[in-house]
């Protein structure tokens, strides 16, 4: 975890982990951990622990889909900073393959951000292989809030409706 915010991400790794833990305690109370944030971009690792198993070894889809709901928040945030009211609208998951019982690894970014709302997508990985083991797409809606000074391609204005 940094303690910057690089690339222009409107928010450092460590607030974002805080946000995490209280703001979504189901999933921020599993350890996740902000390994890395950008303007846009986020990657959050989750550590597998048994209460992630289902029957057949394999990680739950309920835990899988957490992460991921989570790491688009994130990166909805690293652009638009702390308005935590910015909402899940709807989230697609495609189960690629099955995830063995290590730690997840959630790579997201936003595909587009417009004044109220966020599309992004995350690539779910089991820690330490390269091939992904789930594919997220999700919709966020953004409410109204105070811009934030961003040097992010199609983000700008200091307008608010």
């Amino acid at each position: 975890m940094s303690s910057q915010s690089p690339a222009g991400s409107a928010i450092p790794a460590e607030e974002l982990e805080v946000m995490i833990r209280e703001g979504v305690p189901l999933i921020g109370n599993l350890g996740v951990a902000v390994e890395s944030i950008g303007a846009g971009t986020v990657r959050l690792r989750l550590p597998y622990t048994g209460d992630m198993v289902r029957p057949g070894g394999t990680i739950t889809g309920p835990a899988m889909f957490g992460l991921a709901d989570v790491a688009l928040w994130g990166a909805v945030m690293s652009l638009i900073g702390r308005v935590e009211l910015a909402v899940t609208t709807s989230a697609t998951i495609n189960f690629l393959r099955k995830p063995p019982p290590v730690a997840l690894i959630a790579d997201c970014r936003i595909l587009k951000l417009g004044k109220r709302l966020a599309y992004g997508e995350v690539l779910l990985f089991s820690e330490g292989d390269p091939e992904p083991v789930a594919h997220v797409t999700g919709t966020y809606s953004i409410p109204p809030h105070d811009p934030v000074k961003l040097a992010v391609l199609g983000y700008h204005d200091g307008e608010t409706e």
